[in-house]
């Protein structure tokens, strides 16, 4: 198989549809076949019901240390966007690459993917870990997963580099995304005789209220951070419930998250939220409806970057060419990277591509982009090749 370079194989990459929705297995694939001519050692993790898979490859020897490169393969949809391309063609106009997962992140991945070629795989000293997953834009539900595998099967790399864009800037530190779903139950009753059941609307209302008070008291104690905003977000973003006005509600459900602060432990907000139902809710809704509840289940659980106190992968990814500086090293957007730092590997997030064009109709990448990421991993791949 041919070795195309950055921009070709950005546009194979683009070609495969591989909205969350759909399979990624095609890309997948293809990828696969790729890497067999470098000697890659593939594992593929497959969701529940095989409709979808990550890879990881390990190239080089079998040796402790290393890197990891890493990104997903799944894109947002494009359903409704008004695209003035295809957005599953890359197309070059007035200097730019469009389509959908050029920024977003295909980019850093036909980067790593088209330089291979010029890795001389027999002189490493240490391996080369490619990590490509499936669900990020849902949640990040696979990228555990293949962490768990690639570390029962491989030695711990010294680094890892998710190459979100971030116009080649390092970012060390990131939010927490928290989801869950909140299913409040209560008892169907005619809207004249409320001693005869509980309304669940109005039980999930004060819940919602709650979480609102819970973010307001975020915002009122925000310090310094690099985030924007500088404080854990709290909101609800989707509710349904009831059949008629003159009817009590028998069910509520409502999707609500929190995106935390790097160094806020996730679990604050979630069990003031329990306390609340339990002390306040609950008593109140089963006054006549004992069989009333509310339960609530997470959805997607992303954990924080924190930053390393000894900025390990920080101050050697800073030492690389084509990573800027500037920034301040902290973004509100969550990525794999919390997986990877969780997992024992020094972990930064550093890739070619503005955020800004992240999920956007028309997205692109500037081309000036992918040649900075080009000498960022050719200076991985030296790294790779230097004893000791």
């Amino acid at each position: 198989m041919s070795t195309p370079n950055s921009i070709d194989m950005l546009a194979r990459l683009v070609a495969f549809p591989t909205v969350s929705r759909d399979s990624n297995l095609p890309l997948i694939d293809w990828v696969e076949e790729y890497l067999e001519q470098f000697g890659a050692r593939c594992r593929r993790t497959p969701n529940d019901d095989g409709t979808k898979a990550n890879l990881f490859a390990a190239i080089g020897p079998d040796a402790p240390g290393g890197v990891v490169l890493s990104g997903h393969t799944d894109v947002v949809p494009v359903d409704g966007q008004d695209w003035h391309t295809d957005p599953f063609e890359l197309t070059e106009r007035d200097g730019l690459l469009y389509g959908r997962g050029s920024a977003d992140m295909k980019g850093f991945a036909a980067v790593f993917l088209s330089r291979l070629a010029s890795l001389d795989t027999k002189a490493m000293h240490k391996p080369l870990y490619l990590a490509l997953s499936y669900d990020e834009e849902v949640g990040c539900l696979g990228i555990d997963r293949m962490v768990d595998d690639a570390l029962a099967h491989f030695a711990r790399p010294d680094f890892a580099i998710v190459g979100e864009p971030t116009t080649m800037q390092v970012v060390r530190a990131h939010k927490s995304i928290n989801v869950f779903r909140t299913v409040v139950t209560g008892k169907a009753a005619h809207s004249s005789q409320p001693h005869r059941g509980a309304g669940a609307i109005l039980a999930a209302g004060r819940i919602i209220e709650h979480l609102e008070a819970l973010g307001r008291s975020r915002r009122a104690a925000a310090g310094e951070s690099g985030c924007e905003p500088p404080w854990t977000t709290v909101q609800v973003g989707l509710i349904r419930g009831g059949t008629a006005v003159n009817i009590l509600p028998a069910e509520c459900e409502f999707l609500w998250e929190y995106r935390g602060l790097p160094d806020e432990d996730p679990q604050l907000i979630i069990e003031a939220m329990q306390a609340f139902v339990e002390n306040t809710v609950l008593p109140d809704l089963r006054e006549f409806a004992p069989g009333a509840s509310v339960e609530t289940t997470p959805i997607a659980r992303v954990p924080p970057l924190m930053p390393d106190p000894q900025a390990r992968a920080e101050q050697w990814v800073r030492g690389l060419r084509g990573v800027r500086d500037g920034g301040s090293g902290e973004v509100s957007f969550a990525t794999e990277a919390g997986s990877f730092q969780r997992a024992g590997v020094s972990s930064v997030v550093c890739g070619p591509g503005s955020i800004d064009q992240a999920h956007q109709p028309t997205e692109f990448i500037d081309p000036a982009e992918l040649e900075r990421c080009e000498s960022m991993v050719d200076d991985v791949f030296a790294y790779l090749l230097r004893p000791g």
